[in-house]
């Protein structure tokens, strides 16, 4: 069956037609993600995004994987001033001088917890409990914005440095990243992710 098939039952904040939206929730949304490049991946994403749409990044996530060396925290730590103008002029990204420098920033703490617990994987999942949460949401309406967990991770993100990391943010980036199973319970990917778990 295609997975732009009608007779798919999808979450449905996922717009009918929108196939980049498709493939992002029918292959990436809450496949749970323990590689740190990835997870740092969905931090750049989830920060750039606040104020924004999700489509709009997914729009322009090619593009920053190209400003941003393929999400090497490392590489990006590095950005200079220069760079800091150089990725104000390009369009392909969002152009917000404080999402910027919050990422090149944000890649420096990233470091610092990776050298402290070893992964930057282990840390975040150490929320959790090393595994996903799984809900049972009934309808999109049952999904909150924010939970007492992401606002915890929030709090301890926060005060390491880490910034444009609020509990909307964080709870975005559980769901993203699957800490957390968010699909409602008929679309045809939560007992999917179910079985990993």
């Amino acid at each position: 069956m295609k997975k732009t098939d009608k007779l798919i039952k999808r979450c449905l904040w996922v717009p009918e037609g929108n196939l980049l939206y498709q493939k992002y929730h029918d292959r990436e949304w809450g496949v749970p993600v323990y590689r740190d490049r990835k997870i740092f991946e969905f931090l750049v994403l989830e920060s750039a995004q606040a104020g924004l749409s999700w489509l709009t990044v997914l729009r322009k996530r090619k593009n920053y994987k190209k400003a941003f060396f393929n999400f090497d925290p490392k590489k990006v730590a590095k950005l200079k001033a220069s760079d800091l103008k150089r990725l104000m002029n390009n369009p392909g990204i969002i152009r917000n001088r404080l999402k910027i420098e919050a990422t090149i920033s944000n890649a420096k703490h990233f470091l610092e917890v990776k050298s402290e617990f070893g992964t930057f994987s282990k840390y975040i999942w150490g929320f959790v409990g090393g595994k996903p949460i799984c809900n049972r949401r009934q309808k999109v309406s049952d999904i909150p914005a924010k939970t007492q967990k992401a606002e915890e991770i929030s709090k301890a993100l926060k005060e390491r440095g880490f910034k444009f990391m609020g509990p909307t943010i964080i709870y975005a980036h559980m769901q993203a990243t699957g800490m957390v199973n968010d699909h409602i319970t008929n679309c045809f990917r939560y007992k999917d992710l179910v079985k990993l778990i």
